[in-house]
């Protein structure tokens, strides 16, 4: 073969109105193509309903261009342009459904089930064959997908070997050769000597082996049988295989069943003899002179009739068919009934011939007479075929069957599927759909999602007035000349300031973040506080850029929050709570803005005149100024919340129209008033005397920082004459209020004489009512080691109390507030006061 062979066949232009007019015309054929082409293993529904689809799909988009300059184009390539295409498409698409799903390669169309066409509840499959049928089945699902659409080329399409291999090149086979030489392999399996025929052929010594079916006909062989033995001088010989049992034109062999040209021989059925002139019968028939009558059919490709025997000089029927009660035409007056058309056998012959049987013989379903005897003698027995020469090797296969209904996806039989599956199925679908459509209203009501929100988790219910408080269009925002004409002076009337405040989606952020905070929010709130979301849209105090984070200030009448964010993105979002509602123009006059590296800055009210730094633990230290913006911004300051020691204590020292104030960052967004004086009639701790008692007690402050202080107040309840002429001792009470009015710490604390010496903690409790407002009085004691070494009980009490008396490890008592008992190193005792009504207190615990 030439390499111009493998050049693909030369299809003209294709319009789609002439590809579907092949396609509807030709559209069994194509879809038992496809349906041969297919992999067995897909299943037989499968099959069939993939067939349907890759044909319906197999029209062009748009007019298929041919070639520039035509070629010559080749006998077999008499094909209409439009069939050509289409039917190259649907061998690329069976092809292409063919090949495995890979995972890292792109899946195409035809490798998915089809969408169309589908059937629900039935199964459908071709007409089920005979064992020929099922046993070429078996053999082609061992074919590659090539070398079956190569089989199917050459003995469903009658394509030579050049066409078959231009038409795989022009689907995109790699090696058509390789697939022909399969289909070629398949073909010597089928015409093997020796080897079993799947169509119920039968070899004959002579090594041929004729095409014809389990019924003695042929069925369309995919190579037409070669040319016979020599033929007689009567009559020029058909095709046939000498030796054998059947030709395609006949069932002919040189001394088996039939002659070269029909079917007759001398001595019954069979033998060279047989053979007339060609005046003597028509289309193959020929009778023997021993009487043996065959008639061979009247059409290329297909042996209709095997008719039984008559008397000699028999003369067969007109191409193998005979008409009722008529004797057959062109023959001999005397003679044997010749058997009709498709194996049923022609009426009673007129004229019998003393040596046959008098009567046309019933064909038996194999092709042949019954061979019943008459009064002209038994039935004759059947010959054996026996070798012949061969003037050219045939190759006949079973390609015939091809064409059987076996392979017939548009014949179907319908059945229905799994019942019980089926209604299990069916229960199974309806919970997952009830299950889908409950899950999907649940995750449809949030709304906006993760990534419009930053790091908020996703939303849970909807509410008009929730979503209105999360809207930052809806943010209250207070102009700056606002404050100074308002009756209030708090929280409520500070204006928006910062360099963000028109950032919409930092704002929405900050919303949503605040509304729900997730999973990666670190997120703070003071004791107390509530951390669910505003109930309406909230108020703008600050949004801007403050060390290196965006920072977001909101108010809404109760608490203040504080959202900042990395200025690169959203990830390690921080929140904090704090509640500050009835806060006055003290509580309001500064929150925390930023904390970092250690520093504190603060955001004053628009009504702080000047801002100061003053340590505590430096009384006669001036204070130092601390520079603010414009928008009210403080300079970064070293955190006494944040340092590891108490080397210093700096607080904010605010002036506002009516005079100083002391805050003191307490590890909280709001920072706490410090106070001095007793419960009754605090003042702001600014003076000299509460300069000095704040020295030595401000390092106690921790103890009550992290506990939503709004502020705290220091007075001297008690000055005790010391033993041993040691001096005065000093007793202070110190009193942490917050902002939810409970949950107070009270701390009672023991100066010596000694400025140096720091206050030593005598007692603490947690929600007392003592040391406040609304029971100022207090009792507390501590063990003390005089100058000498001596160790003394030393107890105080405010004047409320008459007596005082220890038990336990040390019994004492006095009259008067104040006591003072030896005792030893170590020594535990139980302090308890007598009020002037009668009352007995314990001390402070």
């Amino acid at each position: 073969m030439s390499t111009q062979d493998l050049v693909p066949s030369p299809v003209g232009p294709v319009d789609v109105e002439q590809a579907e007019a092949a396609l509807v015309e030709r559209y069994p054929r194509l879809v038992r193509i496809a349906y041969l082409v297919l992999p067995p293993s897909l299943g037989r529904n499968r099959r069939v309903l993939t067939a349907h689809a890759l044909v319906q799909r197999s029209l062009p988009r748009r007019r298929v261009p041919g070639p520039a300059v035509p070629v010559p184009r080749l006998a077999e390539d008499a094909v209409d342009p439009g069939y050509a295409y289409v039917r190259g498409e649907v061998l690329r698409q069976a092809l292409i459904a063919g090949l495995p799903l890979r995972r890292l390669a792109l899946p195409r169309r035809a490798q998915f089930p089809p969408l169309l066409p589908h059937v629900w509840g039935l199964r459908l499959f071709p007409r089920v064959g005979g064992a020929d049928e099922l046993a070429l089945d078996q053999r082609l699902s061992r074919l590659s997908g090539p070398g079956r659409a190569a089989y199917v080329l050459r003995g469903l399409e009658r394509q030579g070997d050049p066409e078959v291999l231009r038409v795989l090149a022009s689907v995109g086979v790699e090696d058509p050769a390789a697939a022909l030489a399969e289909a070629d392999a398949l073909d010597e399996v089928d015409t093997g000597s020796g080897a079993p025929s799947p169509a119920g052929s039968v070899a004959g010594p002579g090594g041929g082996l004729g095409a014809a079916d389990g019924f003695g006909r042929d069925r369309r062989s995919e190579r037409v049988g070669e040319q016979g033995g020599p033929r007689e001088p009567g009559g020029p010989g058909r095709t046939g295989n000498p030796g054998a049992i059947g030709g395609t034109d006949g069932v002919g062999g040189t001394d088996g069943i039939g002659g070269t040209d029909g079917i007759g021989g001398t001595d019954g059925i069979g033998g060279t003899d047989g053979a007339v002139p060609r005046d003597g019968g028509r289309e193959g028939s020929a009778a023997g002179p021993g009487g043996g009558l065959g008639a061979a059919h009247g059409r290329p490709g297909y042996a209709d009739r095997v008719s039984g025997q008559g008397g000699p000089g028999g003369g067969g029927g007109r191409s193998g068919s005979g008409g009722a009660d008529t004797p057959g035409l062109d023959a001999p007056p005397a003679g044997a009934g010749a058997n009709g058309r498709d194996g049923h056998s022609g009426g009673t012959s007129k004229a019998p011939h003393p040596g046959g049987s008098g009567r046309a013989e019933h064909a038996d379903g194999n092709g042949r007479g019954d061979r019943s005897g008459g009064p002209g003698g038994p039935s004759a027995p059947r010959p054996v075929a026996a070798a012949g020469p061969l003037a050219r090797s045939g190759r006949v296969s079973g390609a015939a069957l091809l064409e059987s209904d076996e392979f017939d996806p548009c014949a179907l039989q319908a059945r229905p599927t799994d019942l019980m599956r089926r209604r299990q199925h069916g229960r199974a679908a309806l919970v997952a759909a009830a299950a889908l459509v409950v899950c999907g209203t649940l995750l449809g009501l949030p709304g906006d999602g993760w990534g419009r929100n930053g790091a908020a988790a996703p939303s849970y219910a909807r509410n008009p007035a929730a979503e209105a408080a999360l809207d930052p269009g809806a943010l209250k925002r207070v102009a700056p000349a606002a404050w100074p004409g308002s009756t209030r002076q708090d929280f409520s009337v500070w204006p928006a300031r910062g360099g963000l405040t028109g950032d919409s989606a930092l704002l929405r952020r900050a919303l949503a973040v605040w509304a729900r905070p997730g999973a990666s929010v670190r997120s703070s709130a003071t004791p107390g506080t509530p951390v669910g979301p505003p109930m309406g849209p909230p108020q703008l105090l600050f949004a801007g850029v403050v060390d290196g984070a965006r920072v977001v200030l909101l108010h809404d009448g109760l608490r203040a929050v504080r959202y900042a964010e990395p200025v690169d993105g959203t990830a390690g979002a921080a929140l904090d709570f704090a509640r500050t509602d009835g806060a006055d123009s003290v509580g309001s006059a500064a929150l925390v803005l930023s904390r970092a590296a250690g520093n504190v800055r603060y955001l004053t009210a628009p009504w702080v005149k000047e801002t100061a730094v003053r340590d505590l633990l430096a009384p006669a230290k001036a204070p130092r100024p601390l520079v603010r913006d414009a928008q009210g911004m403080t300079d970064p300051v070293p955190s006494p919340a944040l340092a590891k020691g108490c080397t210093r204590w700096n607080t904010l020292q605010v002036r506002d129209g009516s005079g100083l104030r002391l805050l003191a960052d307490l590890g909280e967004p709001a920072p706490a008033r410090l106070l001095w004086g007793p419960p009754a009639a605090p003042v702001d701790a600014t003076g000299p005397q509460a300069r000095e008692a704040w020295a030595r007690t401000a390092c106690q402050l921790t103890a009550v920082g992290g506990n939503g202080v709004r502020s705290v107040n220091a007075w001297r309840f008690a000055r005790q004459p010391l033993p041993e002429g040691a001096g005065r001792g000093t007793w202070l009470c110190t009193r942490a209020e917050t902002w939810r009015g409970t949950g107070s710490r009270v701390l009672a604390q023991f100066l010596a004489p000694s400025p140096m010496v720091p206050a030593a903690l005598a007692a603490r409790s947690e929600g007392s009512p003592a040391c406040g407002v609304r029971d100022p009085r207090v009792l507390a004691g501590v063990l003390w080691q005089a100058p000498s070494g001596g160790w003394y009980v030393l107890a105080a009490g405010s004047p409320d109390f008459t007596a005082l008396e220890t038990s336990g490890g040390v019994k004492g008592r006095s009259d008067g507030p104040f006591l003072a008992v030896k005792a030893k190193a170590g020594a535990r005792a139980d302090l308890d006061g007598t009020l002037r009504d009668g009352t007995r207190v314990a001390a402070l615990r």
